[in-house]
């Protein structure tokens, strides 16, 4: 009679977390997949007109939204900047952000740095993903030299195996991202 009891509640239990699944996606997704700092993202993403999605999906994959990492090659903050980068990008924007560290002034500067390599690849989010990770150089050559021609079906021919995942990532998680927050995210912006 017990071992019934418990399969029935068993059973239960395992329903109800079904249809939590199937008939609210959208919250479990986002239990899943949050996303960390979105006043900062939004707020910089309207300023230097880079989709927030994208500014989330690059801070997904350089940090996981964890401000204190510093990866192998020197490079800071939630977005990864490398130091000499950061001080560039202080210099050029006049932007008066302090301590790049803080992740506050690390996802300004990082959303100013895409729009600017934007800039440069004429409107190519993908040449821009690409060079946030490998550097601008590597993706020029690339670009001038035909080895990829920037577009999504070609992504494989990327030489670098670490900015070929790093791209096919960042474009997972900015799809994911705008599925799961899309629509709360216009509709907020829309009451602003």
């Amino acid at each position: 009679m017990k071992l019934l009891r418990k399969k029935r509640v068993f059973a239960l239990l395992l329903l109800g977390f079904v249809f939590l699944l199937f008939s609210n996606g959208l919250f479990i997704g986002q239990i899943i997949y949050p996303i960390h700092y979105r006043e900062e993202i939004r707020q910089n993403a309207a300023q230097y007109q880079v989709d927030p999605f994208l500014i989330a999906a690059i801070i997904k994959v350089e940090t996981n939204f964890k401000h204190d990492r510093e990866s192998k090659k020197g490079a800071v903050g939630i977005m990864q900047l490398m130091p000499d980068t950061a001080e560039w990008i202080r210099e050029t924007s006049n932007t008066k952000s302090a301590d790049f560290r803080d992740p506050k002034h690390n996802i300004q500067l990082g959303s100013w740095y895409l729009a600017w390599l934007n800039k440069q690849y004429k409107g190519n989010w993908l040449y821009s993903i690409a060079a946030y990770n490998a550097g601008q150089g590597n993706v020029s050559k690339w670009k001038n030299n035909g080895v990829w021609d920037g577009t999504e079906e070609t992504i494989k021919k990327i030489p670098f195996g670490e900015t070929r995942h790093y791209v096919q990532r960042v474009l997972y998680y900015q799809q994911k991202f705008k599925k799961l927050y899309g629509e709360e995210w216009n509709q907020s912006a829309g009451s602003k």
